[in-house]
């Protein structure tokens, strides 16, 4: 069986993949908080007929060798962390991230979830919760009946509550960073969950220590670009037809090797 037939099969696999994350990226487009994905790929092992280096002679040595590639595989799936456009929403729960830093979210479990999207709501009993109401982290309450609610680039939330004139501070917002941001694990819901890949989780007050300051009434959006994936989505959609054109030239080869007579 001539090797080009899976040397090229293993091609369009490879592009395949490219596609499936091209896709995802676009289908998210105008999610908040998205972070868009690249697909990375190597080539796989290699036949070696003859060594680069091997002597010819008593004197000289083969510059060049010998050797024929299996084809190529994807080898990640990295997460892109550059910021998303922000856009105006006047709601004043929604609350945009202006550098680095995550959102903690506490998920069902108890475990500890990271986001970028900061679309919040106010549940029943007043806490600060995502839009399948996850609460942030550490919780935040909003008293009943507090009126002209402000998130200061700090974290710092105050509000006037029933019965009094003036703004009073009724709870903080913190961020977490990660040494490795794009080691997170993604799990759906805007979410992302700690890995050993992402090293630990460091929490700290807006603004400090390396970590974006907040802005109200903004979301941060998605930082696809949609013309950079449909230019992939080409890309990709090429090079998967020019791998079938290979299996077609070996399998055409192989067909006249099946047709000689003597």
């Amino acid at each position: 069986m001539m090797r080009s037939l899976w040397t090229a099969a293993s091609g369009m696999a490879a592009q395949q993949q490219n596609i499936n994350v091209v896709a995802n990226n676009l289908a998210n487009s105008n999610t908040n908080g998205f972070k868009k994905s690249r697909a990375d790929f190597q080539d796989l092992m290699y036949q070696t007929i003859q060594n680069p280096g091997s002597p010819s002679t008593n004197t000289s040595q083969i510059p060049v060798g010998i050797q024929f590639g299996m084809g190529a595989k994807l080898a990640a799936v990295a997460k892109i962390f550059t910021p998303g456009d922000i856009n105006q929403t006047g709601n004043q729960l929604d609350v945009a991230i202006e550098g680095d830093g995550f959102f903690q979210i506490q998920l069902p479990d108890g475990t500890t979830a990271y986001t970028r999207a900061g679309s919040f709501k106010m549940d029943s009993n007043g806490r600060v919760v995502t839009s399948d109401g996850y609460p942030l982290i550490p919780e935040v309450v909003i008293p009943s009946g507090s009126t002209k609610i402000t998130i200061g680039t700090d974290g710092t939330i105050s509000a006037v509550q029933a019965g009094q004139n003036t703004a009073g501070t009724i709870g903080n917002i913190q961020l977490a960073s990660f040494p490795n941001p794009p080691g997170l694990s993604a799990m759906g819901r805007n979410m992302m969950l700690q890995t050993d890949a992402s090293g630990n989780a460091t929490t700290g007050t807006p603004t400090q220590n390396g970590l974006g300051s907040l802005a109200q009434g903004y979301l941060e959006m998605s930082n696809v670009n949609i013309v950079e994936e449909m230019v992939q989505m080409i890309v990709g959609q090429r090079a998967y037809e020019t791998n079938s054109k290979a299996i077609q030239a070996s399998d055409e080869m192989l067909q006249t090797a099946n047709n000689l007579r003597r």
